[in-house]
């Protein structure tokens, strides 16, 4: 339940359009409902602005349809990470039209997001981050953020990134996704007065260490203003963007 339904909940009760019965009755499922195999989060979204999100590996199919059928109760915008699409296809089977599905960033996502506003950006540092990146892009316009994608603009012809400076300044947020050696998130908040937010890939060959490297890099970036999620972990990023997009 998100504030939006819970405050007009509360103001039925209030009108007398509602009574006590009926409010506990819309109250039922708060804090968490309990399906044994997992505890659903029904609270997440008063406490933190958006539901609770379903991670999928380790879950079964039907495990992940029932949860999200759940969550999507009262909820405006649900969403799974990490999704195969037999997993769609059993969310597909529970929720009907409402679940769609990004096979790039392996996200399904349950419902309409809210009318878009602010500006984040997504950049990579080469197209074979496009995965995490796209993770990134869905996982921020779902919570509501306007996303411009800026793909394959990494320091091995910064002039690409140059280009699209305007672009970059106009964001209110900046999600930079780079495996190799991971500058590019440096490079980025170099040029900008907004936060970046850096995703170190599992790209690259084997001095990268599955984007241990990559990582390194961008905990020690040299410009003021880059923070860093863990490897391959475009969901936490585009999170966090929207979040600030909002604020």
């Amino acid at each position: 339940m998100d504030r939006a339904r819970l405050r007009r909940l509360l103001s039925d009760l209030q009108a007398g359009r509602l009574d006590v019965p009926g409010a506990l009755e819309g109250l039922r499922g708060l804090p968490y409902e309990d399906l044994g195999y997992a505890k659903v989060d029904r609270h997440r979204a008063l406490r933190k602005g958006f539901p609770e999100v379903v991670y999928c590996p380790g879950k079964t199919d039907a495990q992940v349809a029932r949860i999200l059928s759940r969550l999507a109760v009262g909820a405006r915008v649900v969403l799974a990470t990490r999704a195969q699409e037999s997993t769609f296809a059993a969310v597909r089977g529970a929720l009907g039209r409402r679940a769609g599905y990004n096979p790039v960033a392996r996200l399904i996502m349950v419902g309409r997001p809210p009318t878009r506003s602010g500006r984040v950006v997504v950049a990579t540092g080469g197209t074979s981050d496009l995965p995490v990146a796209e993770e990134a892009a869905a996982t921020a316009a779902a919570m509501g953020a306007r996303v411009v994608r800026l793909f394959d603009v990494g320091v091995a012809g910064v002039h690409r990134l140059l280009e699209n400076r305007r672009r970059l300044v106009g964001a209110n947020a900046i999600v930079v996704v780079a495996g190799m050696e991971g500058a590019l998130p440096s490079v980025v908040s170099g040029l900008v007065d907004k936060p970046v937010i850096a995703v170190p890939t599992s790209v690259g060959y084997g001095a990268s260490f599955d984007g241990l490297a990559a990582l390194l890099t961008m905990l020690n970036a040299c410009s003021p203003g880059v923070a860093v999620v863990n490897i391959d972990n475009g969901f936490g990023a585009g999170y966090l963007a929207a979040q600030i997009n909002a604020g």
